[in-house]
């Protein structure tokens, strides 16, 4: 490789002067204000209750307020925009549930893109989900149980197999 003579020279100075720079930079103590917790249900459920105890953990963990705001409606999606529409400073995080991922999928025009606008910070609770359905179902497994798209006034709902009675009409179904 043939290296000019002012390039290694460049290089070997910046070199040389790096170690100096490093001592001077040095990240800054985050917070230094107070962080937004924003969860998308009403006060007084699980999600403002889970909310509520980080809050209250990482306040005594790193001496700043973490205030919880409840901004319910709209399937989580407003306490989403919110969010989203705050400065990317992470003094406002929000509590993201399995709702708002399958809200993406629900909402053909959002005013976010989730996997572009949101990233995670980290996991704090798990919630199993356990499907239980009538003994009187035919279905005795998930596969079994798989919706197929049924179109009904130009509009597709999912109509689950064997789950219908005969006797509904198909505008029954929509509602």
């Amino acid at each position: 490789m043939n290296l000019p003579r002012r390039r290694f020279l460049r290089l070997a100075a910046g070199t040389a002067s790096l170690p100096a720079v490093t001592r001077f930079a040095q990240a800054q103590t985050y917070p230094t204000r107070p962080v937004r917790v924003i969860v998308g249900f009403p006060a007084g459920g699980g999600s403002d209750i889970t909310a509520r105890l980080m809050g209250q953990w990482l306040s005594e963990r790193l001496g700043q307020p973490f205030v919880v705001e409840n901004r319910p409606g709209a399937a989580t999606n407003i306490a989403t925009e919110a969010v989203v529409r705050a400065p990317a400073d992470g003094y406002a995080l929000l509590l993201f549930g399995s709702s708002s991922a399958i809200n993406a999928t629900f909402y053909e025009k959002l005013p976010f893109d989730l996997i572009r606008d949101i990233a995670p910070v980290a996991g704090i609770n798990r919630v199993p989900y356990v499907m239980v359905v009538s003994a009187s179902v035919p279905a005795r497994s998930v596969p079994e149980f798989t919706p197929t798209p049924r179109p009904i006034l130009g509009r597709s709902i999912w109509h689950l197999r064997g789950m219908v009675p005969s006797n509904m009409s198909p505008a029954n179904c929509s509602r």
